[in-house]
C-alpha cells in the first residue's frame, strides 16, 4: 500500500523540525533566559498608567495596534513572519560554528540599561528597542557571532513593530498630498473635472467632495508592501543590491495601489454622485452567508485593490530579479 504523498510531505516536515531541534545546542540556556526576559517586560515593561493601565508592554502594544483608528495594526504579523524566516533559513543557520560567546552579555546589558532608562522616562518606545535587542544578545550568548550576524536583518524587521501613532503624520501628511495630486492629475486625463484643494478633491458643481485623510494615505499599504518587499528579498536574494533595489520599487507601488482605489472613488461619484462615491469608499462591501476568519462576514473588496498591484508587483519583479541572479551565477 502506498503511502499517501500530503502524509509523507507533512511527516518529513515534523521529522526535519524535530531534527533541527536536537541538532541546536544550548536551547535550554537560551529558552530559560528568553522566559525570564519576557516575564520582565510582561511584569515591569511599561511604565505609563494612564490611557492603557497595564505594567505589560505586550498589554500596552497590543492596544496601540488594535486601536481601531491604528495604522500599527500589522505589528502583530512581525513576530510571526520573524519565526518564519528562522525556520526557513534552519539549515543555513545551523551550519554555522555554534558556541557560548560571552561577548553577547554586553548586548544583553547595553539592552537591560535602555529599558531601565525608558521606563525611568516612561517612554515605551525605548523599552520596545530593548526588549528585541535583549533577545538579539541572548541568541549571541547561546549561539555565537556567526549567528548574530546572520540574524541581524530578520530581527532589523522588529523595527515595524513600533508603533508609530501621532508620529507617523511625518509620513502620512506627504502620502495624503501626493495621492490626492496623482488623483487629481489622473482625473483630468479621463476627463473628470476635479478641483483639489489641499488634499480635498470635490467636484465644481459641487456633486461630491472628498478628502484624501492620513486613512486613506496608504500608510497601511506601504508598511505592509515594503514589509513583504524586504521578506521577499531576504528569502529569495543574494545580493544586498537586489534587495535594496526591491525595497525601493515597494513604496511606489503602494502608492499605485491606493491611487487606483482613489480614482475607482472618484469615477464612481462623477458618474453617480455622491452616494456611489461613498459606496465605493466603503470598499463596495459584500455580505457572506458565512464567517471567514479574521474577517467575518463582510469583504470590502474596493479596499483589498490598493495591496493587489503592489503585491503582483513586488512578486513579479522580485522573482525577475531571482532569476537574473541566477542567470548571471551559472554564468
Amino acid at each position: 500500500m502506498n503511502e499517501n504523498p500530503e502524509t509523507k510531505s507533512e511527516k518529513n516536515f515534523w521529522q526535519d523540525t524535530v531534527e533541527c531541534w536536537h541538532r541546536l545546542p544550548n536551547k535550554f540556556f537560551f529558552f530559560g533566559l528568553l522566559l525570564a526576559w519576557l516575564a520582565l517586560f510582561q511584569f515591569w515593561g511599561n511604565a505609563i498608567l494612564g490611557y492603557v493601565h497595564t505594567p505589560s508592554l505586550f498589554s500596552w502594544l497590543s492596544n496601540a495596534y488594535n486601536n481601531p483608528n491604528s495604522d500599527d495594526s500589522h505589528g502583530d504579523l512581525i513576530p510571526l513572519i520573524v519565526i518564519f524566516i528562522f525556520w526557513w533559513k534552519r539549515n543555513e543557520l545551523l551550519a554555522l560554528p555554534l558556541k557560548m560567546w560571552w561577548p553577547g552579555f554586553l548586548i544583553f546589558i547595553a539592552a537591560l540599561a535602555l529599558h531601565i532608562f525608558g521606563f525611568l522616562i516612561q517612554q515605551p518606545y525605548f523599552s520596545i528597542v530593548a526588549l528585541f535587542a535583549g533577545i538579539w544578545g541572548l541568541m549571541g550568548m547561546a549561539w555565537g557571532r556567526d549567528w548574530l550576524r546572520r540574524s541581524m536583518f530578520p530581527f532589523c524587521l522588529f523595527i515595524f513593530s513600533i508603533p508609530l501613532g501621532q508620529r507617523g503624520q511625518v509620513i502620512t501628511f506627504p502620502l495624503q498630498q501626493l495621492v490626492s495630486f496623482l488623483t487629481e492629475k489622473c482625473a483630468h486625463i479621463l476627463g473628470i473635472d476635479v478641483i483639489r484643494h489641499g488634499t480635498q478633491l470635490f467636484d465644481p458643481s459641487g456633486t461630491y467632495g472628498y478628502e484624501v485623510a492620513a486613512a486613506c494615505s496608504g500608510i497601511k499599504s506601504l508598511a505592509v508592501i515594503f514589509l513583504i518587499a524586504v521578506t521577499y528579498g531576504f528569502i529569495s536574494l543574494r545580493s544586498k543590491w537586489l534587495r535594496l533595489l526591491l525595497m525601493i520599487l515597494a513604496p511606489p507601488f503602494a502608492i499605485l495601489g491606493n491611487l487606483l482605489r482613489m480614482l475607482l472613488i472618484i469615477v464612481a461619484a462623477s458618474m453617480g454622485g455622491q452616494s456611489a462615491g461613498n459606496y465605493v469608499h466603503e470598499g463596495c462591501p459584500i455580505h457572506l452567508p458565512f464567517n471567514l476568519p479574521l474577517i467575518g462576514n463582510e469583504i470590502a473588496v474596493v479596499n483589498l485593490l490598493p495591496y493587489v498591484p503592489a503585491i503582483l508587483g513586488c512578486l513579479l519583479i522580485g522573482r525577475w530579479l531571482e532569476k537574473r541572479e541566477a542567470k548571471k551565477s551559472a554564468a
